[in-house]
């Protein structure tokens, strides 16, 4: 079944054609530490846009890699677009952002970004 999230504004929204994640990732890098994201994440044709594209701005840093995108009202940052080893298209989404989720059931899996 079909989830959506949004940015704390609800000007950037989304729907992730997957079911509920029970796991998540935590990373300790610089940005993620920051932030504090709970990541889940999900092919890149799973994840559609539903607002707020124009609104989006992107940021990247390190190996640029990751194109990490925020809502430019709010700030919030409900996903961010990579690529898997396998060179596959993917989507982290900010379950933080996701209303259906319980943070607190998750089984999160912590990701040493800091050392790498």
């Amino acid at each position: 079944m079909a989830f959506d999230g949004s940015c704390h504004c609800g000007a950037v929204a989304f729907t992730v054609d997957a079911d509920l994640p029970t796991m998540a990732m935590s990373c300790n890098c610089s940005y993620c530490r920051r932030k504090g994201f709970v990541l889940a994440f999900f092919p890149e044709d799973q994840v559609t846009l539903t607002a707020g594209e124009a609104l989006l701005q992107r940021y990247e840093f390190n190996t640029h890699r990751v194109e990490h995108q925020f809502c430019t009202h709010c700030g919030t940052q409900p996903f961010f677009k990579g690529v898997m080893p396998d060179g596959s298209p993917v989507r982290a989404v900010n379950l933080r952002c996701v209303p259906a989720v319980d943070l607190d059931a998750l089984t999160i899996h912590a990701m040493d970004g800091a050392s790498g």
